[in-house]
């Protein structure tokens, strides 16, 4: 979207990627947009993105908007010329699109790790996600662009790349032979010799293909770090998520990755306060987080979407939703801390994202006392830690 917009001449303007998966996110986008209009009251502001793409005509209603851009629109030069003729509201049915070959990038702004989308949408209608109808149905980037796009990236300098899609396992799904995504990660560990290290951002473990686990626990140059969409741990509530995986399987897949690659951490997005959630089902949601052996926890209070079927179900008290999120949240930074606590003594590799932090193999933050170079790979050894961070020295 930047390259675009430069190349088309657009000036004074303030664009809004925005984010629909809770509602809280659509109503931080609106005072964004409220507060950007506040502080620039002579720029364009166009917002896109997921909610837009959702709900055009809120954003449509609101005074301070310019254009609205639907998420295929957006991917198109000509929507981003300065003086473009195109609707105020350009937002088309997302469910037509049918292929997903997003333009290439040659270089990101920061020279540290660079996303490469290789799958988008999702054929899943889990009960309370409203996301399929912001991004469609799940397409895939064939093999050849995708290697492409990360030799570029790797080309430019990005020492670590990160695969990252709405659906990540799902990819392949919809091309020629349904190849699965451990196929993807050989071919481009193959044909990119020169990359230094390979994240993916999030799976759906119960899609996790055997080659996919035996490249995750068998090549250094993949990360050690999953992100599971783990959402409750209790089967009842899963199964009225409609999710495709039961606790059991969750516990069983962590188990086995780490009894193959024994450094291995994992974390997971989970909601809190999910409709008909009782209390003993909440328990079961705290004990997987132990059971699986989570370090990075992200916890979604529940807030109900437009649409969903979710919506129509029996929903747990506000005041419940907010303890059951803090208890989740304390158990995360108290796994968290522990883990950091455990990494005293350790060596590790750290892709360096400002001159004095970054991320090591694991995800952990690390920081260093004397500055380095953004984009760098460096060693050091774990001095001390924080119940949230890492210290470093050469």
């Amino acid at each position: 979207m930047r390259g675009h917009a430069a190349k088309g001449g657009l000036e004074n303007a303030v664009i809004f990627n925005t984010c629909a998966v809770t509602a809280e996110a659509t109503r931080q986008a609106r005072q964004a947009i409220r507060k950007a209009h506040r502080e620039n009251p002579t720029a364009q502001i166009i917002v896109t993105g997921c909610a837009a793409q959702t709900d055009p005509d809120m954003f449509a209603a609101m005074p301070e908007v310019s254009r609205v851009l639907g998420n295929e629109e957006k991917l198109q030069a000509s929507a981003w010329l300065a003086n473009t003729n195109r609707p105020r509201v350009d937002v088309a049915n997302i469910m037509d699109v049918k292929q997903n070959r997003p333009p290439m990038i040659d270089r990101l702004t920061a020279r540290t790790r660079a996303f490469v989308q290789v799958q988008n949408g999702c054929d899943h209608r889990c009960t309370f996600c409203i996301i399929p109808f912001g991004r469609g149905n799940s397409r895939s980037v064939e093999i050849a662009d995708a290697v492409e796009q990360v030799r570029r990236l790797v080309a430019e300098g990005h020492n670590e790349i990160v695969l990252s899609g709405v659906d990540l396992t799902s990819w392949g799904n919809d091309l020629e032979g349904a190849p699965k995504l451990g196929k993807l990660l050989s071919q481009i560990l193959k044909s990119v010799p020169d990359l230094k290290r390979l994240r993916l951002s999030s799976i759906d473990s119960i899609e996790a293909d055997e080659q996919l686990v035996e490249m995750i626990t068998g090549d250094q140059r993949i990360m050690p770090h999953l992100h599971l969409s783990l959402q409750s741990g209790d089967n009842m509530i899963l199964k009225r998520m409609k999710r495709r995986h039961a606790r059991e399987h969750s516990i069983e897949f962590c188990s086995d990755l780490r009894s193959r690659r024994p450094d291995m951490v994992f974390g997971a997005d989970i909601i809190a306060g999910f409709p008909t959630e009782t209390d003993e089902m909440f328990e079961n949601t705290l004990n997987i987080v132990d059971e699986c052996g989570l370090t990075y926890l992200h916890v979604f209070p529940y807030s109900p979407r437009p649409g969903t079927p979710a919506e129509k179900m029996p929903p747990v008290a506000g005041q419940v939703i907010k303890r059951r999120a803090a208890l989740l949240r304390a158990k995360g930074e108290a796994r968290l801390e522990k883990y950091l606590g455990q990494q005293v003594g350790e060596t590790r590799n750290i892709l360096v994202e400002t001159p004095n932090a970054g991320r090591t193999e694991h995800f952990a933050l690390a920081k260093f006392e004397t500055a380095m170079v953004p984009g760098a790979l460096v060693k050091a050894k774990v001095q001390s830690a924080t119940p949230t961070h890492l210290h470093m020295s050469m």
